[in-house]
């Protein structure tokens, strides 16, 4: 049956621990998967740009021996012709295996798998969606604390734009145990629907304007930048791009076993002396990147090794 992952819970906690399995075999035996996609084609149609997940995402098929086509830009696409979202699907279908999607429109990602006749991997859909990211961040807490339940996470800086935040927090709430702090300015609170979605499901939350308030709590510290290409005002953005930033001083008030995670790029909101800290786990975070995208094509695909 064709799958897709649109959003972290197009699979079920089940069927994730499974995927995070692969990815911790892939990680200890690479040689293993080597030519495991060997004559498969991934598609990367990339109207946003992209560093980590992009690159990533490619690193991962090129990993398992297959092949990699696409555009990195949409001006380099047919899409500066007029061509939809929809057509563009069904195009790529002809051309590849499985076809990852990054877009600025919120729903985009959705209109590609209703449309492609190949497995669709959103790579991020406006301020909506970033399930990839998602399961990085969860392959990534698993393998720094040995569980993905019972802890304290807070997440800090833009909380209200941040596609990563908003896919974390949906992903997390079907985990037991789980509090959430968010640290962030009034204006970019989580929006109503997550903390609707919280009250719901009875997850404890708690609204902090600054890290020093509770970084003494926290097992896990998601930073995230206040992102420019979401503001409408620039004024606005300027007032609050420097509203957090995580020091060596303010490090000194976490505990030994807290790490600190962010999905990158950073600006200045993680201070480079933080890199030197051995809970700094944010560069680790994005190799974990690439051996959950290998596992999430190989599910996919559904290529078993």
């Amino acid at each position: 049956m064709l799958r897709h992952i649109i959003k972290p819970d197009d699979f079920t906690v089940q069927e994730l621990d499974h995927i995070f399995d692969i990815a911790s075999d892939i990680e200890k035996n690479p040689a293993k998967y080597a030519h495991a996609c060997q004559g498969k084609k991934l598609a990367t149609c990339f109207y946003e740009p992209s560093t980590r997940t992009r690159l990533s995402t490619e690193a991962a098929m090129l990993n398992l021996g297959g092949s990699v086509l696409g555009f990195s830009d949409a001006d380099s696409s047919s899409a500066a012709k007029g061509e939809t979202v929809a057509d563009t699907a069904q195009v790529i279908s002809c051309f590849a295996d499985i076809m990852a999607i990054r877009h600025p429109k919120e729903g985009a990602a959705m209109v590609a798998s209703l449309n492609a006749t190949i497995p669709v991997i959103n790579c991020g859909d406006g301020g909506h969606q970033h399930p990839t990211q998602t399961l990085t961040d969860l392959l990534t807490i698993r393998a720094l604390k040995g569980r993905l339940n019972n802890f304290v996470i807070g997440l800090c800086g833009d909380l209200k734009y941040g596609r990563t935040v908003h896919s974390l927090i949906a992903a997390l709430s079907r985990y037991e145990g789980i509090r959430f702090v968010f640290i962030s300015p009034e204006e970019l609170r989580v929006p109503d629907y997550i903390t609707d979605m919280l009250d719901a499901k009875r997850i404890p939350y708690q609204m902090e304007e600054r890290i020093e308030g509770s970084i003494s709590t926290l097992d896990i510290l998601y930073m995230t930048r206040i992102q420019r290409e979401r503001f409408f005002n620039e004024e606005d953005y300027v007032r609050l791009k420097d509203f957090y930033i995580l020091d060596a001083e303010k490090m000194k008030q976490a505990r030994d076993d807290m790490y600190v995670l962010h999905p990158l790029p950073r600006v200045n909101e993680i201070a480079v002396e933080v890199d030197r800290d051995p809970r700094a786990a944010y560069f680790r975070q994005v190799q974990y990147g690439v051996y959950v995208r290998m596992a999430l094509i190989l599910t996919l695909l559904d290529i078993q090794v």
